[in-house]
């Protein structure tokens, strides 16, 4: 026996315009049944965090672009690691040229910052530097040496917080014929005090000759003849 309320949906469904009900086929059924039960927390305890899938995600966009790049430089993936084998060597010669950029040299600074010692005092110490191997350091006390020689035979007016550039320049005038080797320390003083670049033997010799050159050398008194 039929009821009221199932007529009148029968009914309904039977109408013209009216909407079909839902085909229900038994697949259907058991993919539901299948997916609310892999839905349910106990199926996803050992699953990925989500720290593992970005990494994943990253590795594979890396992968994808390295391919991309292997696909379009000359030569495919071989072609692409030699270029940056290339890179890597050209940074590197960069590196060990101009040495390690510990800072800029935005200005000179002075050449002199713990008081005043003598120009023996300066070679004694550059002595012990260079001994040691620490180039650097040996090269900065040398040019502080040729810098108070200079002052200590009244070349120089002993003045605090002059440059190295500026003793060159002021010490020119009395010593014109080594300008040129003059302005050449005080770059490499500012190069290896201020500008991140690493001192070796050679600079270090060329500055202890320059120094007993200049303690030989008569200076021009009146200065430069115009």
């Amino acid at each position: 026996m039929v009821s009221t309320g199932g007529l009148i949906t029968r009914a309904a469904a039977l109408r013209p315009g009216a909407d079909a009900p839902p085909v229900t086929t038994p697949r259907d059924a058991a993919r539901e049944a299948a997916e609310r039960e892999l839905a349910k927390p106990m199926y996803h305890e050992n699953d990925p965090g989500l720290l593992t899938r970005a990494l994943r995600k990253a590795l594979e966009w890396l992968d994808d672009l390295f391919s991309a790049a292997a696909g379009a430089s000359p030569g495919g993936a071989l072609g692409l690691v030699v270029i940056l084998v290339v890179v890597v060597l050209a940074g590197a010669a960069l590196w060990w040229r101009l040495g390690s950029p510990r800072r800029a040299p935005a200005g000179a600074g002075t050449l002199f910052h713990d008081g005043v010692r003598s120009a023996a005092d300066h070679r004694t110490a550059a002595g012990a530097h260079a001994a040691a191997g620490r180039w650097t350091e040996a090269v900065q006390e040398r040019m502080r040496a040729v810098v108070r020689s200079l002052e200590e035979r009244a070349l120089l007016d002993p003045r605090p917080g002059r440059t190295a550039d500026e003793a060159a320049t002021e010490a020119s005038a009395a010593l014109p014929r080594h300008a040129a080797d003059l302005r050449a320390a005080a770059r490499t003083f500012d190069d290896v005090t201020y500008g991140g670049r690493t001192a070796d033997a050679d600079a270090y010799a060329r500055l202890s000759a320059l120094d007993h050159t200049l303690t030989r050398t008569t200076p021009l008194l009146t200065g430069p003849t115009p």
